[in-house]
């Protein structure tokens, strides 16, 4: 291949694996999927059909499940076909859109968890007046905010990616089209690429999280301020579902960092797994099995009861 005209499919994963491999990963990767798609479809609808979680807590909650269902379907689908018919052709348009599509919905989980930390901050430490400042249209256009500009933050690296000549190869060696592989087989200059989107990453990655420690700082302060212990804990409940959230977010964007800095593409693979499969999954369980009202509601669905509108 001499220039990029040239490249009209990339090859995805380009590893040898055995029929046994693929039949087992195919299973358990279906089995997730299912589960992620099923868990985060039921957080939307306990949220919908039960009056006592419509607040603002909850509707960021349902766009966090919305996300997370749009986030792995931009990896999972790919996956199970390359797993399940070696199907490891990938055109450059849908590689590209694919790589978008992927660190967009990211971006805008890290809003989302940062808005839904001010949410918290509010709940707990101007609890008189948070019906006030979390009003419903204000509380759309936080979540509006996030979704645009989360797509909104990565058109630069996306339309720099997408001017790159590919001569080196067609092979990525990844289970999905993300940036870096492709910046290895670009046979152009790609640092200023990498100095964009190491610079995007960091700043989208501490900066959400410097806003969410700040806002836990403030609300641990408020927490001890209150005389009994029964009280601080009823305080801090409100906030755990989030933080363990934040926790296994976090946790997985700080190896995408990581990665941006050793180049290391077994890190690669480990950030977006955890990022893009094993996170949405976990999502619906942190807000069931931690959170009693959520609880409540999903018990009344299963009894077949009513939840009042």
């Amino acid at each position: 291949m001499e220039n990029g005209s040239n490249v009209l499919s990339f090859i995805l994963f380009a590893c040898h694996m055995t029929f046994a491999y693929r039949v087992t990963s195919t299973l358990l990767l279906l089995l997730t999927y299912l589960m992620t798609l099923s868990g985060n479809i039921l957080i939307i609808l306990l949220i919908w059909k039960s009056h006592h979680l419509h607040s603002p807590m909850y509707m960021f909650l349902t766009n966090i499940s919305f996300l997370e269902i749009w986030f792995t379907s931009t990896v999972m689908p790919k996956l199970l076909s390359i797993l399940a018919y070696e199907n490891r052709a990938i055109s450059t348009n849908g590689c590209l859109t694919q790589c978008y599509f992927y660190f967009c919905l990211g971006t805008a989980e890290l809003f989302l968890l940062t808005v839904m930390s001010f949410d918290r901050y509010v709940a707990v430490c101007y609890p008189l007046k948070y019906v006030n400042v979390m009003r419903t249209e204000f509380c759309l256009k936080l979540s509006l905010g996030c979704w645009i500009g989360g797509f909104a933050f990565n058109i630069v690296q996306t339309i720099l990616v997408a001017d790159l000549p590919f001569c080196k190869s067609n092979i990525i060696d990844h289970f999905f089209c993300d940036v870096e592989p492709l910046l290895i087989l670009a046979c152009s200059d790609t640092s200023l690429i990498k100095i964009i989107n190491l610079i995007s990453s960091a700043v989208v990655v501490f900066g959400s999280l410097v806003c969410i420690v700040i806002s836990y700082l403030h609300i641990i302060s408020a927490i001890f301020k209150v005389s009994t212990v029964k009280s601080r804990w009823k305080s801090f409940s409100t906030c755990v579902s989030h933080l363990v959230l934040v926790f296994i977010v976090y946790g997985s964007s700080l190896f995408l960092c990581l990665r941006k800095t050793t180049g290391s593409m077994d890190f690669s693979k480990l950030s977006a797994f955890l990022t893009g499969i094993v996170t949405p999954l976990l999502n619906p369980f942190v807000y069931t099995l931690r959170n009693n009202q959520v609880k409540e509601a999903l018990k009344q669905l299963l009894s077949g009861k009513t939840m009042t509108l």
